[in-house]
């Protein structure tokens, strides 16, 4: 296949001669009607109808207990470990092969990664990869497994649901019990993406979503926690406002809390946006369809949903036959004005994050160099 094929095959879904970026938000319904009342209202911070609303939605279309908004998926995250009981110097499980928002959820509340290599199944983290890892360097004791070589408590395991695709989560879920693992997701990319039936972020003590402007619905920034019982999402709705106890003029505070709330404006975007997210998960499976037809008899690899999952395709990939067509393809795009991108760079690349404990890394690092992501953004047909 030749690049200008492709370039002008996207052109054509897009029905764009414009620069055509990877991923754009959609406006087209409320979202205008919901902030400007949320403007007369004057409560556009923390505090308003549309945050309790907009919380109520994402528990109802996920099925989780309780779902609490925040400022982004990384303050999400943050706070789901943190529930989750991870303190400082223990260590986490989770893959290379991730956007660093992940990693940097554990540098900041003082834990450390252990990264384990992708299943290629999913392209997100292995269970397979996660056990063998621990049989050779984890010992089971009466706190929890602990690293043989530091003797650090190995606390929980956060696998990514990359692009949107569903990890193997019931064979994740037995190696946590195994090891007695707390499994915490990272679902930034997979709302509208479901497990055997089951929306991601639900089968896991806690999930965390994102709503970041490039996100299949998007509150400008904002995040969502999921949790498991609703006792779990009162002390996160408590903890992520500051852990102030209800008074009507006094500030007392019970615990240390973070100040993470949604703000009531973003979540105005977020009321009107899930109201058309039926419309984007039915326009970008269309859209995914009509690249795995393209690729279908190409040397290059269309990325499917696996065969346990449905997807919600946030960002459509390719994997190339080998480097210096993957790298022909990125710069004949890009020049030409259609946006492709590379997969992120691996955590243990990254300076921060090198001397981190690692296992072997041979399909994240063989899927570094050949894998690209396409424009994605859902086509919404006047």
């Amino acid at each position: 296949m030749k690049p200008e094929t492709l370039v002008e095959f996207v052109r054509d879904i897009y029905q764009s001669n414009e620069q055509i970026p990877l991923h754009v938000p959609r406006f087209g319904g409320n979202e205008k009607s919901y902030v400007l009342n949320c403007i007369d209202s004057t409560f556009v911070s923390s505090v308003g109808q549309y945050v309790n609303r907009f919380e109520r939605q994402i528990a109802d279309f996920t099925g989780c207990a309780g779902a609490v908004a925040t400022v982004n998926g990384t303050a999400a995250l943050h706070t789901a470990l943190h529930l989750a009981g991870v303190e400082r110097n223990d260590l986490v499980i989770t893959q290379a092969l991730t956007f660093v928002a992940t990693a940097n959820a554990l540098f900041h509340m003082g834990a450390q990664p252990i990264f384990v290599d992708i299943s290629p199944l999913s392209l997100g983290l292995c269970p397979r990869a996660v056990d063998c890892y621990l049989q050779e360097n984890a010992t089971l004791t009466e706190l929890g497994p602990v690293h043989k070589q530091t003797g650090q408590r190995i606390k929980a395991v956060v696998p990514m649901h990359t692009f949107g695709h569903p990890v193997e989560l019931d064979e994740l879920v037995s190696v946590c019990t195994k090891w007695q693992l707390t499994l915490v997701e990272d679902a930034a990319e997979s709302l509208g993406s479901y497990y055997k039936g089951h929306h991601t972020g639900t089968i896991g003590e806690f999930g965390a979503i994102s709503f970041n402007g490039n996100k299949i619905i998007t509150t400008g920034g904002g995040g969502m926690l999921l949790c498991s019982d609703e006792q779990s999402a009162l002390h996160a709705k408590h903890v992520t406002t500051t852990a102030k106890v209800p008074h009507p003029y006094e500030f007392y505070h019970d615990e240390p809390g973070f100040n993470y709330r949604m703000p009531n404006i973003n979540a105005a975007l977020g009321c009107a946006q899930m109201e058309v997210l039926p419309e984007f998960l039915r326009q970008k499976r269309l859209l995914a369809e009509q690249y795995k037809a393209f690729f279908a008899d190409t040397e290059f690899c269309f990325v499917n949903e696996p065969p346990y999952a449905k997807s919600n395709y946030w960002l459509n990939a390719i994997i190339c036959p080998d480097s210096a067509s993957r790298d022909e393809l990125l710069e004949f795009t890009n020049a030409a004005g259609v946006m492709t991108r590379p997969i992120w760079k691996l955590m243990h690349r990254l300076p921060m994050f090198e001397q981190a404990h690692r296992g072997n890394l041979k399909i994240s690092e063989w899927l570094e160099g050949q894998l690209i992501n396409l424009p994605s953004s859902p086509i919404i047909q006047e």
